[in-house]
């Protein structure tokens, strides 16, 4: 076997393994910023006072790397631009496209409302 054809099968191999990698990987979708101007916002969000009014029960996570997928654990950035989303937050409940309630445990963290799911995909 020649040395091309060596290199060929073993580049090949490793190919599926990074992509069997990535692809088990969690998605960071719910890494947030909050943004002061509505226009800079990808959604507008609104903070009730009943978890029974609220599509999202969110959980606010200490770190990014547990803030994954689109179950409603939300890490905080700074830096709008290191976020997937840029949230603002409405001042009334009518103008706001998703309706947020924290919760004090990731366990109890989900979506009650799923037709608002696509908001955060």
């Amino acid at each position: 076997m020649t040395n091309a054809r060596v290199v060929s099968k073993c580049c090949s191999a490793w190919s599926a393994v990074l992509f069997l990698f990535c692809a088990a990987a969690p998605a960071r979708a719910q890494v947030v910023s909050v943004v002061s101007n509505e226009s800079y916002a990808d959604f507008t969000v609104f903070l009730v006072s009943n978890e029974a009014y609220a599509d999202l029960l969110v959980y606010k996570e200490s770190s990014p790397n547990f803030a994954s997928g689109n179950k409603g654990w939300w890490y905080f950035e700074k830096t709008p631009s290191f976020a997937k989303k840029k949230i603002f937050f409405a001042s009334n409940e009518a103008f706001a496209d998703l309706k947020i309630y924290y919760v004090s445990s990731s366990n109890f963290a989900g979506w009650k409302n799923p037709k608002k799911k696509a908001l955060l995909d």
